[in-house]
């Protein structure tokens, strides 16, 4: 315990690894990052742009009618749109920070980004598995609460952080709810996991200024909880051998 304490409370700014991080700042100031963040913080998610879309149009050929096509396109595009808004913010933040307002509305386009992207993470489900009368109504209340959220972003961008992420926290956790109750309880286990790690990055999330490269730590955890959904959606609910099972039934 006394190890894992010490290791807790670590003051990075004291070791080597401090030059690769700036000061924490309050809760109501937005931290700035190093050139080497800045730099991290691009790359960790523009790699995953090409390959977000190639998955995507896996996805799509792969759909047997219009149905999955559409629920295809439309995680793809939320899959994709996390990636690219992400990159192009950073890209932006880092090297055109000069453009305070610019940077400031991509700011707001990355946060909003993100509860589409968890509504467009649980559509497949939603749309392509049998849920029971009640549980049917969040596939179109997961969208519901991703304009909620955006419409919040507009009107309280980084005003209340701690709300924001209790915001997503909610988002992200109550379609799972609905999930849980599916009769075809396929999948469900790749979907806790990749739920794991998105919890788990939470406290990189929260940790600029803490820990070096906070930031592009979380977005690894976001990459790799996005693998391991797709690895399911595609598996599950896509695949040859997912699409003979559905068949079976």
């Amino acid at each position: 315990m006394l190890r894992c304490s010490n290791v807790y409370s670590m003051d990075f700014k004291k070791t080597k690894y401090g030059r690769f991080m700036n000061n924490r700042v309050p809760s109501s100031k937005r931290y700035q990052p190093t050139e080497y963040e800045h730099a991290a913080n691009c790359a960790t998610h523009a790699l995953w742009i090409i390959p977000s879309l190639i998955g995507s149009s896996l996805l799509y050929f792969l759909s047997d009618d219009q149905w999955e096509t559409i629920t295809a396109w439309m995680y793809g595009a939320g899959l994709s749109g996390l990636f690219i808004m992400s990159t192009v913010f950073h890209t932006v933040s880092w090297k055109k920070s000069h453009l305070r307002k610019v940077e400031q509305s991509f700011h707001m386009c990355d946060r909003m980004v993100i509860y589409f992207f968890i509504a467009a993470s649980y559509a497949p489900w939603l749309n392509l598995r049998e849920l029971g009368p009640w549980a049917s109504h969040m596939r179109w209340l997961v969208w519901f609460m991703a304009c909620v959220g955006s419409v919040y972003v507009f009107f309280f961008h980084e005003r209340y952080k701690i709300v924001d992420l209790l915001c997503y926290i909610a988002m992200g956790t109550a379609p799972a709810l609905v999930l849980l109750s599916m009769a075809d309880r396929e999948g469900v286990l790749e979907l806790s996991v990749g739920g794991i790690f998105y919890c788990l990055g939470v406290v990189f999330f929260k940790s600029d200024g803490l820990i070096p490269f906070a930031h592009a730590i979380w977005h690894v955890f976001v990459v790799i909880g996005a693998g391991i959904h797709y690895y399911a959606i595609w598996r599950y609910l896509y695949s040859t051998e997912g699409n003979q099972m559905k068949t079976s039934r």
